[in-house]
């Protein structure tokens, strides 16, 4: 077990790789204007009482299901591929996470979701990237639309699904069409139509 905690740290290039080890960050972890690389899958890393202040954030590999629920992020740059992360504040933790001034454009986001932040602070990546904003709100109007494929409806039923604070969740077009059975132009003929939709 490799464990950050109780500190700050500036101005570094941390690395989290090992075929063994668990990576712990936090409590009481600051990293300002620090480069932190991850090289290990989200079971090897934990996030517990994070601030993460003009961070770049790198992942080496694909980053699945990871909750950035307890990272306080602010002016962090983001890298890589995340598939079904959260970011932002999650409803049964409140005041524990917060994300506000990042940048995701260099990034490949697929079923990623934003919660309770200001989405206009975010910078997103655009296609075959997009994101819909405002989504739990719309849940509705967005489970109406004809989503292409044979499993459309599924991402249509997600919308409702979602925590009532999500305000975005980008996809990747050619994932969801794989998924759909369909492809990233029709995706992309269908959200052309929309409003809130960032690509």
């Amino acid at each position: 077990m490799i464990t950050f905690r109780n500190r700050e740290i500036a101005n570094e290039r941390l690395v989290l790789e090992s075929r063994t080890e668990l990576f712990y960050l936090g409590p009481a972890l600051t990293l300002r204007n620090c480069t932190l690389v991850v090289k290990v899958p989200k079971k090897a890393l934990v996030l517990n009482q994070v601030h993460m202040i003009d961070c770049t954030i790198e992942v080496a590999r694909v980053l699945k299901n990871c909750r950035w629920d307890a990272v306080h992020l602010k002016g962090c740059q983001f890298k890589g591929r995340f598939i079904g992360n959260d970011f932002g504040e999650w409803p049964s933790s409140p005041s524990q996470g917060s994300i506000v001034g990042c940048d995701f454009t260099a990034a490949h986001l697929d079923q990623t979701r934003f919660l309770s932040c200001d989405a206009d602070t975010l910078g997103f990546p655009q296609w075959p990237c997009f994101t819909l904003y405002d989504t739990a709100s719309r849940a509705a109007e967005l489970g109406a639309l004809p989503w292409p494929g044979k499993k459309g409806y599924i991402i249509a039923e997600g919308f409702a699904e979602d925590p009532p604070s999500t305000v975005a969740v980008t996809y990747a077009a050619p994932e969801l069409a794989k998924f759909c059975g369909t492809t990233p132009e029709a995706i992309k003929a269908l959200i052309e139509e929309l409003d809130g939709v960032y690509y």
